[in-house]
């Protein structure tokens, strides 16, 4: 026995809309024909006439009233269905979803979106900030079109961007000593109140290895995975801590803390777009991508040194 297809249900329910074999058949894009055979089918499946043919225009059978009632229904609630997921599904491709660090939102990033909605103006940006390693999954998992990440790892999964690359500087409040020196020395650290990252960070073990390198030995008073949570504990204490510049302008600005010259400091963070490296990626994620490295900022200074060994670090 044939199966009953949606289409054939359709095109069964239009014939009686329209009272015509032809433009039931046209609405479908099927043959008067074709049209014509899959009625029949319908008709041989029940064992019943539906429709009755030797009337102008066409009159349904009273088998056919019944039928044609609970037909439309169907018919009708599924396209309501299908027209929802289609709905969704293009409101899902017309929408940049991007997971992030928690410190870009220090970036003010609505200048970014402004200007992607100057170009593609049917088109929307959603941010959700995530610890990293959550960045990472929502990107592999399909929930996020673009990551951005400080310190990527080196997946084969993902395909890595270069966006920013940021001079890292000692930050203390005003009222610690250091804060009326113009300048100290890295040795000067050892003993000194810290507040560092989470040891489980990329950026928190960079920062570990500089200090091995120079053979220095900071007192830790805390440790933090979110950079605003670094910035409060210091502007109240008497601990420093090791962060990107352009975290802490907004601070500095305003008088809450104060940037400390050491020259031997010659730390950068990399900040990374990554994508899934087989993803498909749509004009719009395309054009939000060129925005973020339109308006990337470099580093102040010629510091290039550690920034070659990241960059390095990031292409292996």
């Amino acid at each position: 026995m044939n199966l009953v297809t949606l289409e054939s249900l359709k095109i069964f329910c239009d014939v009686v809309r329209q009272k015509s074999f032809s433009r039931g058949a046209a609405m479908n894009s099927v043959s008067q024909s074709a049209a014509s055979q899959a009625i029949l089918q319908l008709e041989k499946r029940l064992g019943v006439q539906l429709i009755d043919r030797s009337q102008r225009p066409l009159a349904l059978t009273a088998e056919g009233e019944i039928y044609y009632k609970e037909c439309r229904s169907l018919v009708d609630r599924y396209l309501a269905v299908e027209s929802r997921i289609q709905t969704r599904h293009n409101a899902e491709l017309s929408r940049v979803n991007v997971a992030s660090i928690y410190s870009v939102v220090l970036y003010n990033m609505n200048r970014y979106v402004q200007r992607f909605h100057e170009r593609y103006p049917h088109y929307q940006v959603r941010f959700h900030y995530l610890h990293p390693d959550d960045v990472y999954e929502s990107v592999r998992n399909g929930e996020a079109d673009l990551g951005l990440i400080s310190f990527p790892h080196s997946r084969r999964e993902f395909e890595v961007v270069q966006w920013r690359n940021e001079p890292m500087v000692l930050v203390c409040s005003l009222s610690h000593p250091f804060a009326r020196l113009r300048q100290i020395g890295v040795d000067q650290l050892n003993g000194v109140d810290f507040v560092a990252f989470d040891p489980n960070l990329a950026i928190g073990r960079y920062i570990d290895r500089f200090f091995r390198q120079h053979n220095v030995a900071v007192n830790v008073v805390m440790a933090f995975d979110n950079i605003e949570f670094i910035k409060r504990g210091i502007e109240t204490g008497s601990a420093v801590a090791i962060l990107p510049e352009p975290t802490v302008s907004e601070e500095v600005r305003t008088g809450k803390l104060r940037i400390v010259t050491v020259p031997k400091l010659d730390l950068a963070r990399p900040l990374c777009i990554i994508h899934r490296r087989k993803r498909v990626l749509t004009p719009a994620i395309l054009g939000f991508i060129s925005i973020l490295k339109e308006a990337k900022a470099e580093p102040r200074t010629e510091r290039r040194s550690p920034i070659r060994k990241i960059n390095d670090r990031i292409k292996e």
